[in-house]
């Protein structure tokens, strides 16, 4: 008989793609610096990245292109001047303010698991206070480094934005700490990307995944 999870507690919430409209940005700025060489990202190529740290998401998207007059450093440089430049005028995505205010009004803790590095959520979220202070500073990014974190897929993020709400340990998946498990499995991840859907599911947490009301193509072109 399969075992009845116990009731969510508490949400874990990623934010690329999920609650900004930070997909766009990568997009067109990864097509403007493609652009100058011809060259051009495509749905196959983007879906590769989406859920990866800034590093692996450049390897995995340089690798399609090996005659790139451009190294990994470069291409990351010139990538984090443009975005820079638009960060602090990205948009929430629809129902993602309702949402987060419905949850904090009645009291439903939540944190935040971000692979964004810390400098760049500061700038992402900046302009958007009214949500973003909702959860009180209950924030893990990508590159917080005294964490010891594994990127997605790997749930550790999650894990470490669990503890750090709840304010005590939550365990590892690989450790047999009954109530460690019961703990995980109050948690509800709301995630946009695979790899992000797959690390709350090896967190022992539930997922739920929001996908964006456009087409692969347009994805692309908007």
């Amino acid at each position: 008989m399969a075992s009845i999870r116990p009731k969510i507690e508490y949400v874990l919430f990623d934010m690329d793609g999920l609650m900004i409209d930070s997909e766009k940005v990568y997009t067109d700025v990864t097509n403007e610096i493609l652009g100058k060489y011809g060259k051009e990202m495509t749905w196959e190529m983007k879906a590769g990245i989406m859920g990866k740290s800034e590093r692996q998401a450049a390897e995995h998207l340089l690798a399609f292109f090996p005659d790139l007059p451009i190294d990994i450093e470069t291409y990351l440089s010139d990538r984090n001047i443009l975005q820079d430049a638009i960060w602090p005028t990205v948009p929430l995505l629809p129902g993602i303010r309702k949402l987060v205010l419905h949850l904090k009004a009645h009291n439903i803790p939540i944190a935040l698991a971000t692979g964004s590095r810390r400098r760049n959520f500061q700038l992402k979220t900046g302009h958007l206070s009214e949500v973003f202070d909702c959860f009180e500073g209950k924030v893990v990014c990508g590159d917080d480094k005294q964490c010891g974190m594994k990127g997605k897929p790997a749930p550790d993020i999650f894990l470490v934005a669990a503890r750090e709400m709840l304010g005590r340990n939550v365990g590892y998946p690989d450790t047999n700490n009954a109530e460690q498990v019961i703990e995980r499995a109050k948690a509800l991840v709301f995630e946009d990307g695979l790899p992000g859907l797959q690390a709350g599911k090896r967190a022992g947490m539930s997922g739920w995944w929001f996908r964006l009301p456009r087409s692969r193509k347009s994805l692309l072109k908007s």
